[in-house]
């Protein structure tokens, strides 16, 4: 199987919307996706628009993506990336896919000066935290990770 990673455009919106949807599903919320395939398209095509992704292909279908964007770390002084999302079809876990991405990401943040990678795992996604580690990447026990929603915030 060969697996091609590229920077997704707006014609990959649907595919793209229906592997969130798949991930959604994989950690129990299916039906929590309000994003649409529209929405997707409309950022992608913006002049700057709110995310950048990575997808994988195989026989011109998308079977994983790694959705982020620009952090920033004033420890570092350089700016990082945040990867929100790393998803690989159930077909294809396993044939390194997921590595491919991280390899692809870490490429280019490091051909745009960052200074690292950062994301948050369920702690109940006990297969990708083996990954992750296999992988060499640090389990950060010590942070925790907060949101407030915008509207609570005033």
């Amino acid at each position: 199987m060969t697996i091609n990673i590229r920077m997704a455009n707006a014609a990959d919106s649907h595919s793209l919307w229906q592997l969130i949807c798949d991930l959604a599903a994989f950690q129990g919320h299916p039906g929590a996706v309000k994003t649409t395939p529209e929405t997707l398209r409309e950022q992608l095509e913006a002049s700057q628009p709110p995310f950048e992704c990575l997808v994988a292909e195989s026989n011109c279908v998308l079977v994983g993506f790694a959705l982020f964007f620009q952090s920033y770390s004033t420890w570092e002084g350089k700016a990082g990336i945040y990867l929100e999302d790393l998803y690989v079809s159930p077909s294809t876990r396993g044939l390194g896919v997921g590595k491919l991405l991280l390899v692809k990401l870490a490429d280019l943040g490091e051909s745009r000066g960052c200074a690292r990678i950062d994301w948050t795992v369920l702690r109940s996604n006990l297969s990708a935290l083996n990954f992750y580690e296999k992988i060499g990447a640090q389990n950060l026990s010590d942070w925790s990770h907060f949101r407030l929603p915008i509207a609570q915030a005033s």
